[in-house]
Parts: structure tokens; C-alpha cells; sequence
């Protein structure tokens, strides 16, 4: 195995891109390149992030809801915590603040604008 890249469905594409650009990440591909992307992927230094659009699936692949829910979260290690969560825009919804866990790690977590879990996580 060489990587794992998470592929996200979701309602609105545009709005998921705004809010990750938010967040420092950047669109390396998008399908169809001219118009409303259905498909997008998105990366921040080594992360990242694949969204699709419900409506793209058509029939195929019925096993998926066609709701954006989700029982993970992504767990993302980062450098600079302390800065990156100073530096979220106000209208990102912090669900959990910095805080240092029982195994060393400091992080935060936020909601995305589908509902997505992100924690960020720094060794400090």
C-alpha cells in the first residue's frame, strides 16, 4: 500500500472548497475542470481530500447513503497548533478546544460545513 486518500460525499461542492480553502488547503484536481465541479480533490502540505457530490453517483454504488453523515473522524497531525487554531476564521464551529491528551498529543477539533469531524493534533 502507498497512501490513503479519503473520497467525502457531500451536497454542495463549491461551499466544501471555500471552507477548506479556509483552512489552508488548496484544489490540486477537479472533474470537470471548466464548469461546477462533482468531484474535487483538495491538499494541505501532505493531506489530502477527496469530495464528491451525491448527485454524481447516480445508481451506481447504492451501499452509500446518499446523506452526509459519518462515524469517524479525521485524525490530522500538524505543526504549529497553537497558531493554526488562532488563525480559524470565527465562523468555524470549534467543537472541541486545545487540550492536551493522556497520551501527549495537544489538539482541537472542528465541524466542517457537511458535519465532518477534523481533529488537528500536534506532539508538542
Amino acid at each position: 500500500m502507498e497512501s490513503l486518500t479519503p473520497n467525502f460525499f457531500v451536497n454542495d461542492i463549491q461551499t466544501t472548497i471555500s471552507f477548506y480553502k479556509e483552512l489552508g488547503f488548496v484544489v490540486v484536481n477537479a472533474v470537470p475542470e471548466e464548469s461546477t465541479a462533482v468531484w474535487v480533490m483538495l491538499q494541505c502540505g501532505k493531506v489530502s481530500i477527496m469530495f464528491q457530490s451525491f448527485e454524481s453517483l447516480g445508481t451506481d454504488l447504492p451501499q452509500i447513503p446518499r446523506t452526509a453523515t459519518c462515524s469517524m473522524l479525521l485524525y490530522i497531525k500538524v505543526t504549529s497548533i497553537r497558531q493554526l487554531r488562532t488563525s480559524l476564521p470565527a465562523n468555524i464551529h470549534v467543537v472541541k478546544d486545545l487540550e492536551k491528551t493522556f497520551y501527549g498529543a495537544t489538539e482541537f477539533s472542528i465541524l466542517d460545513n457537511n458535519g465532518y469531524l477534523l481533529t488537528f493534533a500536534e506532539d508538542e
